[in-house]
């Protein structure tokens, strides 16, 4: 999915600093050519890619099988806190944004 980034926010993640955060938010990253790849909990694989200054993807990919209530939850949380640090935006404001968007019939 596509995130806005926040106007002003990219020095905070440009460079290596966006590899950082992610070590820092799910304990391990790789890179795949301009793809930042990453796992924790439920999720198999967490790809993450700069478009532009003010846009990113990220892509998760969950683990098959039964998983607990709580390691989707714990999962979930932790998408989120770095998709806020990563983005600049918190989940309220990243929803907002996608139904603007919708409504717009942008996405």
């Amino acid at each position: 999915m596509d995130y806005d980034i926040k106007k002003g926010w990219f020095k905070n993640i440009e460079g290596d600093l966006l590899a950082q955060l992610m070590e820092e938010v799910f304990g391990n990253v790789t890179s795949e050519g301009e793809t930042l790849v990453s796992s924790y909990g439920v999720m198999d694989r967490i790809e993450v890619q700069v478009l532009a200054k003010d846009k990113m993807t990220i892509v998760t990919v969950n683990k098959d099988g039964p998983v607990s209530d709580d390691d989707i939850l714990d999962s979930k949380r932790r998408l989120n806190v770095f998709a806020e640090k990563a983005t600049g935006f918190d989940a309220k404001a990243r929803m907002k944004r996608a139904q603007k968007k919708a409504k717009e019939g942008k996405l």
